[in-house]
């Protein structure tokens, strides 16, 4: 079995984002977040490179790994889901984050009928307004 490597990574390194598809995979490099349901990973794995391709030119760069800062790949991340679930019909709680990002995705895809049918455009200021948490400074 081939391991399904989330887009949204980055976002459940916190414990303000969580999904009930994923799973930790302890490597020597250090963790890495798997989806355990293929059908899941494949609608994540759209959605991220729709926001992208929102996204990127308003950051005026290229889709290109090496390219990337790594920053900007996160406030895709964060800021693609944090104004996914402003624009669906998901209840917000009052706790930052998203309770079960596999929820949200799949309920905007049937309220939207599609993914491409989710209007990404309106996306775009939550992206690029996200502000990315400081770094706590090592001692």
């Amino acid at each position: 079995m081939k391991d399904l490597i989330c887009p949204f990574s980055a976002t459940l390194a916190r414990d303000d984002f969580s999904c009930r598809q994923s799973s930790k995979i302890i490597r020597r490099g250090g963790t890495e977040i798997a989806c355990t349901l293929e059908a899941a990973h494949q609608r994540c794995t759209c959605l991220f490179q729709s926001l992208k391709d929102i996204a990127l030119p308003a950051f005026k760069v290229e889709d290109d790994l090496l390219q990337v800062p790594h920053g900007v790949l996160r406030k895709i991340q964060f800021g693609g889901l944090l104004g996914l679930q402003r624009i669906s019909n998901n209840p917000v709680s009052g706790e930052p984050g998203i309770q079960d990002i596999d929820t949200l995705v799949t309920s905007s895809i049937e309220n939207y009928k599609a993914l491409d049918a989710i209007p990404f455009e309106t996306l775009l200021e939550d992206i690029t307004a996200y502000k990315l948490p400081r770094r706590r400074k090592s001692k």
